[in-house]
């Protein structure tokens, strides 16, 4: 009867948005003009400039933007130079925004367990003129500390507003900045700071701990600079004789009272060290000057929609470069920048008062950074709460969804069900999110399509390296595509090399394939203290400098490009059959079973297997429905039956994503820990350290091929 009851409903609401949709479709059609939009989204983005039958060049065919104009016409060629120009410019705007922490709580759980929990206050903001001027400040305590130009510096640390404060400090003594991933392990960790022959670190209150046992690994740290914590004192004893502990405000106060003369660097000048996040091994420190990061901004600048009243969310590692450039993006163009965590973030995140906002609902942000497996979450996060909503609301939200996706499609925005059913979703980033910068891995169709649907939001996907300085591609602000990474940028030329031995050619039909190599001023001078490494990836060429990706991508018509393989990712099986591991966890993530997964091929055989995290919640419920009891976690993921059905499932889920026979999981293993970065599992950005895992998992591998 229920069924029956809620079939009729949702059939004469089908009825009603016809009827709705036969009235209202002339007044959408002159207001909204989608016409407009779909040709803004087929327009030509790039076109080639060179081509012979082993490579093709491709340009972006628009004009520079007024910002790019601006700063050429100012000579803001450095960083430094940057801030002083938007600190006149913007003067007493806000800059950069911390929530204030009122207390730290116990609060009793429903399960009997207290929890430590955060009273929060309001944001506390410093204008563009106070960072400067602090920035100023700390920079001649640095000097005053000995440190002089052209000088390594770590900044190991959260982000927080400190971490930028500290960085443009270093720029105006021409320090350069070496940055390490809070996440690492404490061998990565000393290898950056060992490698570069840093005396002085820069960390938090809450990383200062980690430096107990790791000042016995970098003999050459005689400084370390610590960011106060808002609620406890710093615990100074227990670290090795003849250190200086220095809390962050003394290093101001002492430049406060110096006169110590700032040191400009040039365009040239290395301003930034960047340690990438190892996915294929020990982490290479990339040297990023300060044209290349100059580049990047007036690249970033050209190509996203910055509005007057926008507020950014930052919460991404700024030792990521793509979280970095977004920062200094808003920096530039005068948009307040609010910090936040991900144990702050939302009203439900981990430590948030019961009846306390959590962050993004005190800051009503329109504009944050993400990578794909926080979209990832999202997305099963939304499906997984229509699912608990019951079956009337459940069948409301898919109708309305697939409503909204085909009106969508055709160019048209759906205001009435923006409001009345993706209303809710939309509230819990703060109401206001209007973009969603996305980078760091290929972002699935699905996941794109979902979020940028539930939350009402445009979700612009980006491809950049460290070594390219987070800049190659951006979408078109008016490209209404998924899957794919937009044209190049306004800075960099991307050309497409023939990869002979996968069969990827610049002459294939009906679109070029090869793999991606990029030139332009963004483009790094190559890798610290590593020449070999350097002259095998970097090269100069036609005035320009150029860096071989590994990335396999696939230019359109259009002049977008997608990426479809990488070279370290692809494995030839048994029959001669490649198979890229990457594309394929791609498409397997979005399974709701899947939390994580690690696809491996043995070329001894003719299929892959893969390790899986699974999702608690759909795993619990995979076991009600064969009816399997359990005490714990683990024991389910030990299940045989179990592992048999979620083998199954994802058999099922590659052939919706049209993925070929032999690159489905023959078999699976369930893997009850969440691969974290600490685990040293998955970089900092959350992608997968490919061999790490493979030798971690060594012998679950060789039992799934056995069996």
């Amino acid at each position: 009867m229920d069924n029956f009851w809620i079939t009729g409903a949702v059939r004469a609401i089908k009825a009603l948005s016809y009827v709705y949709d036969l009235f209202t479709f002339p007044v959408y059609l002159i207001l909204q003009r989608p016409w407009e939009k779909r040709k803004a989204s087929r327009r030509i983005k790039a076109k080639p400039v060179a081509k012979d039958e082993h490579s093709i060049v491709y340009r972006n065919v628009d004009p520079i933007g007024p910002m790019h104009t601006l700063m050429v016409r100012q000579q803001i060629d450095t960083l430094e130079a940057m801030l002083k120009w938007v600190a006149g410019v913007h003067g007493s705007k806000r800059c950069l925004g911390t929530r204030q922490i009122l207390a730290e709580e116990d609060e009793l759980q429903p399960n009997g367990r207290i929890f430590k929990k955060y009273k929060m206050g309001e944001y506390e903001w410093k204008s563009f003129v106070e960072v400067e001027s602090l920035a100023a400040s700390f920079s001649r305590g640095l000097n005053e500390l000995g440190l002089t130009a052209r000088k390594n510096i770590v900044v190991f640390a959260e982000t927080r507003e400190e971490w930028m404060i500290a960085a443009h400090a270093c720029f105006k003594q021409n320090l350069t900045i070496v940055t390490i991933y809070s996440t690492l392990g404490d061998d990565a960790i000393a290898h950056g700071i060992n490698e570069t022959k840093v005396d002085t670190v820069i960390t938090s209150h809450e990383l200062l701990p980690k430096f107990k046992r790791l000042l016995q690994k970098v003999p050459e740290v005689k400084n370390i600079i610590y960011m106060e914590d808002q609620l406890k004192k710093a615990d100074t004893k227990g670290y090795k004789e003849g250190v200086r502990l220095l809390p962050f405000q003394h290093i101001i106060k002492v430049g406060s009272a110096s006169s110590a003369a700032s040191v400009s660097p040039s365009s040239e000048d290395t301003a930034i060290i960047m340690y990438t996040s190892g996915s294929t091994g020990v982490p290479k420190g990339v040297l990023l000057s300060h044209k290349n990061v100059i580049a990047t901004l007036k690249a970033y600048c050209n190509a996203v929609v910055i509005k007057s009243d926008d507020v950014f969310m930052g919460y991404l590692p700024l030792a990521h470069v793509f979280e970095l450039l977004s920062e200094s993006v808003c920096l530039l163009n005068g948009v307040p920048i609010g910090y936040s965590s991900p144990l702050t973030m939302i009203d439900s995140s981990s430590k948030i008062q019961k009846g306390c906002k959590g962050d993004a609902s005190v800051l009503h942000p329109t504009c944050l950074t993400s990578v794909p497996l926080i979209l990832d979450r999202i997305s099963k996060g939304i499906n997984e709460k229509v699912k608990r909503s019951g079956q009337f609301r459940q069948a409301i939200f898919n109708f309305a969804y697939e409503y909204k996706l085909k009106w969508t499609k055709r160019g048209y925005d759906t205001p009435i069900f923006d409001r009345l059913i993706f209303g809710a979703a939309k509230q819990v980033l703060g109401g206001r999110v209007r973009l969603i910068l996305s980078g760091g891995a290929p972002l699935s169709p699905e996941t794109h399509m979902q979020v940028k649907l539930c939350l009402c939001v445009t979700v612009t996907q980006g491809y950049g390296l460290t070594e390219t300085c987070s800049c190659a591609t951006v979408m078109d602000p008016y490209d209404r595509s998924t899957g794919r990474v937009g044209a190049p940028t306004t800075v960099c030329d991307i050309s497409l090399e023939n990869w002979e031995e996968a069969g990827y050619k610049v002459t294939d039909i009906p679109n070029p394939r090869g793999e991606i190599v990029i030139g332009g001023d963004n483009i790094s001078a190559g890798y610290y203290n590593l020449f070999d490494k350097t002259k095998e990836d970097f090269f100069f060429k036609d005035g320009k400098q150029w860096f071989r990706t590994g990335d396999i991508g696939e230019v359109h018509p259009d002049g977008a490009i997608k990426i479809t393989d990488r070279k370290k990712d692809l494995v030839k099986l048994q029959f001669g059959e490649y198979v890229s591991l990457g594309k394929v966890e791609s498409e397997l993530k979005t399974c709701p079973l899947v939390d994580n997964i690690c696809v491996y091929g043995d070329a001894n055989k003719n299929y892959t297997v893969a390790l899986l995290v699974p999702n608690r919640h759909y795993l619990e419920e995979t076991a009600s429905n064969y009816g399997i009891t359990f005490t714990s976690f683990e024991e389910l993921c030990n299940s045989p039956t179990l592992e048999k059905a979620v083998l199954e499932a994802l058999v099922d889920h590659s052939k919706k994503c049209n993925l070929q026979k032999f690159e489905i999981p023959g078999a699976v293993k369930l893997v009850p820990e969440a691969w974290s970065p600490d685990m040293g599992l998955v970089t900092a950005a959350f992608k997968l350290k490919r061999k790490a895992v493979q030798e971690r998992y060594k012998h679950e591998i060789s039992r799934m091929y056995a069996s």
